[in-house]
């Protein structure tokens, strides 16, 4: 089983989340930083491109043998899905079209969720904007694990299962921990989403479906990209809650690992996170950062000291800013 964790609760903190606070002092000293907010007119381009090369995909993929449907889609398929959902990411802030045309940004929204097969891209806004308003509040913020998961994943055979299955904690946490009550564009994206997962089976076969769904699920756990789960805001430095990366793997990802860049301004889009780095680089080269995301995950696994209690936790809720 491993060795078992040394923590045996979160970090609790009764301070307010550190990124607005750090963006009013940011932008008193840089404020040409303001002029890197809007929608990213190259974003959509790039998206389209990924989700053309996986629909290209699908004609590769009907022929091949079950072995090279599952090598493909966790090397390949899996790696461009889970941009993806970065890509849905980026919508969720409005980054694709500006917040001036909020439908535009849903609709490109479905558009980018079909080849992962599973409708995400309305519920992930739904959730994700409040776990940056709220950050690290023990409900509203879903990124959070949940006790049950830190008591039973809690050695280092535990922490690599739990990395395998985060897909499905994803997936289900939010329903169990803080659920609402569908929207009309969920419903919408759900069903745009059975009707192309229908189209996909009925002609390309049940092959290709495994290989976009698993390629997506794959790549949400044990995987090099998905290492960004862990790295973004698991307590590897006592007191700090967010870290960034700046590897090469935000080349695939639209900058998600220029991290506390995004929670200081989440009205950048991920093109131009380094330039905020570039400006204001004495608030973010002397706090702790990632070099690796495959080492982030490998960490996470064998350090007794990391795992799933290694979140700062807070019962009030976060600014209003």
């Amino acid at each position: 089983m491993g060795q078992h964790v040394s923590r045996s609760d979160f970090e609790w903190t009764y301070t307010e989340e550190p990124h607005a606070s750090r963006r009013k002092l940011i932008l008193a000293k840089y404020p040409q930083i303001k002029k890197l907010f809007g929608y990213d007119p190259q974003f959509k381009w790039v998206a389209s491109a990924m989700v053309l090369t996986q629909l290209a995909m699908l004609f590769v993929v009907r022929d091949q043998s079950w072995k090279m449907v599952f090598l493909l889609a966790y090397c390949f398929g899996g790696v461009i899905n889970h941009s993806l959902m970065l890509a849905c990411h980026e919508i969720a802030h409005n980054l694709a079209f500006g917040h001036a045309r909020p439908m535009a940004n849903r609709l490109f929204g479905f558009f980018c969720n079909l080849p992962i097969g599973l409708p995400m891209s309305v519920s992930f806004k739904k959730y994700h904007l409040e776990h940056h308003r709220y950050q690290g509040h023990e409900v509203i913020d879903t990124d959070l694990p949940t006790y049950l998961e830190a008591k039973l994943f809690c050695t280092t055979l535990g922490k690599f299962f739990w990395v395998c299955l985060q897909p499905l904690f994803y997936i289900f946490r939010p329903l169990v921990v803080n659920p609402k009550p569908p929207q009309k564009l969920e419903l919408v994206n759900g069903a745009i989403q059975l009707v192309f997962n229908t189209i996909v089976v009925q002609y390309f076969g049940w092959k290709v479906m495994v290989y976009l769904i698993v390629g997506s699920l794959l790549a949400m756990g044990l995987h090099p990209v998905a290492g960004h789960f862990i790295s973004e805001h698991y307590m590897f430095a006592k007191g700090f809650e967010t870290y960034s990366y700046y590897g090469p793997l935000n080349w695939i990802t639209f900058n998600v690992g220029y991290h506390n860049e995004h929670h200081d301004f989440p009205a950048v889009p991920g093109r131009l996170l380094p330039e905020v780095k570039r400006i204001a680089p004495e608030f973010y080269d002397n706090i702790p950062q990632h070099t690796s995301w495959t080492r982030v995950l490998y960490d996470f696994i064998t350090d007794p000291s990391i795992g799933p209690y290694a979140r700062i936790k807070r019962k009030e809720r976060g600014l209003d800013s």
